[in-house]
């Protein structure tokens, strides 16, 4: 039997190509019905091409060209973001009140250590991403494209501290529907991917190279914060997609 102090690793679900409706609500269901004792999860999804917008997102950032593709409105929060087939899309259904190695996990941590598996991941692929502050997600840190945008993050974090939605790594993809929209709320951000700025490598790879690092870094013992963890006022935060 495991430790409640030493839970297992989240367990790694690979859900191919599938529709965002159906996805989000297998989420929410899945949350739904957790209790203390349920094992967190990854799940590994490509979407056929989807507008989703988060709770507080503006329609006006859907821009010229966006009515060919359908548009879902989720409950996390954040603007407006395009997923796609050639793109990882992991969602991350996480108790972040169960303990973890070195304690309760806080929103920023969970947030921090996302961005980390990304930037590390890139990098074996010898691309460089970065953190840009004020601005979640992951972004090129150099070369011609530096400022472009490669991965978004975006969470609903419930009261009672589970998680669901997640992140999204552009792999090799059609990248004109981010033309279509301004990418997280910001007009004339360009967003590329692993392909056009590089590297050359196969979407089931990445998918599993971020679900396994995902699951280290989480593994990783990170000293607290100096507050107390505040759910319910994270509720949809951190905010990005």
């Amino acid at each position: 039997m495991t430790s409640p102090t030493h839970p297992e690793p989240a367990l790694i679900r690979h859900l191919g190509l599938a529709d965002y409706d159906s996805t989000f609500a297998a989420m929410r269901a899945f949350t739904d019905a957790r209790t203390p004792d349920t094992r967190d999860e990854l799940w590994i999804v490509e979407h056929p091409p989807v507008f989703t917008l988060g709770l507080g997102a503006d329609r006006g950032h859907l821009l010229a060209g966006a009515a060919a593709i359908p548009v879902v409105q989720t409950d996390r929060g954040g603007e407006v973001t395009y997923h796609g087939p050639g793109q990882v899309v992991i969602y991350l259904l996480i108790d972040l009140r169960r303990n973890k190695p070195g304690g309760k996990l806080y929103a920023r941590q969970f947030v921090h250590k996302i961005e980390q598996a990304i930037i590390n991941v890139l990098g074996a692929y010898n691309l460089v991403g970065e953190r840009v502050e004020g601005a979640p997600g992951i972004y090129m840190a150099g070369g011609p494209k530096r400022g472009a945008k490669i991965a978004a993050l975006g969470l609903k974090v419930r009261g009672n501290g589970c998680t669901y939605h997640g992140l999204s790594l552009n792999v090799a993809m059609d990248l004109a529907p981010f033309s279509w929209i301004n990418p997280c709320g910001y007009a004339g951000l360009e967003t590329v991917d692993m392909r056009s700025v590089g590297a050359q490598a196969q979407l089931s790879d990445v998918q599993q190279q971020l679900a396994d690092e995902l699951i280290r870094v989480l593994a990783l013992v990170e000293p607290a914060p100096h507050e107390q963890p505040n759910y319910a006022r994270e509720g949809t935060q951190p905010n990005d997609h």
